[in-house]
């Protein structure tokens, strides 16, 4: 695999974090360097692991874990984002460290970072450098995902609950294409 096929496989998978990441920076209105690190390492370290589960489960189970990753990554993308427009609606502020913490964060990195999984089990079959491909990745997330943390914070601040409102529904139609497009 050449390094212009890796990297764009890298920018595609790091689009949904990418997306997520922006809907953070819309609730979170101001972000600091602390924020965007956080949004980044969570996203990234996820990308970068699940090429590696994926190659290591490819010859076991990837028919199984194919078959349901989509509809798990709908469910969560959808409840995060249902939740994000009721809590604009209501006008309810998150608290900074429940909005980048483990629970509002890991299932959002899992979340996004399936389709990783299924690029593992690729590589195993292309019998790619696994180990170079997903610290790719992970880095390529990373760098997207803290960026898109300043972007959509400087949009929420000029915006407000509009933001988050518009974050929610992007996650809910991130959802939907992930569903559809499968």
């Amino acid at each position: 695999m050449s390094l212009v096929e890796l990297f764009a496989i890298a920018v595609g998978l790091s689009m949904d974090a990418f997306a997520i990441a922006v809907c953070k920076g819309f609730a979170l209105k101001k972000a600091r360097v602390r924020d965007s690190l956080t949004v980044g390492l969570y996203f990234g370290i996820a990308q970068a692991a699940m090429p590696l589960i994926g190659f290591a489960l490819a010859s076991r189970f990837a028919d199984a874990v194919n078959a349901v990753a989509h509809w798990i990554a709908f469910a969560v993308l959808s409840i995060i984002g249902g939740k994000m427009i009721i809590d604009a609606v209501r006008g309810g502020e998150e608290d900074r460290g429940d909005a980048l913490g483990f629970k509002a964060m890991f299932p959002l990195a899992v979340a996004t970072s399936l389709d990783a999984l299924a690029v593992g089990i690729s590589l195993a079959f292309l019998k790619a450098n696994v180990i170079g491909a997903a610290g790719f990745i992970g880095a390529t997330t990373f760098i997207l995902s803290a960026a898109g943390v300043f972007a959509g914070a400087k949009v929420g601040a000029k915006l407000g609950n509009k933001a988050e409102i518009l974050g929610g529904i992007v996650l809910i139609a991130l959802a939907v294409k992930i569903v559809i497009s499968r």
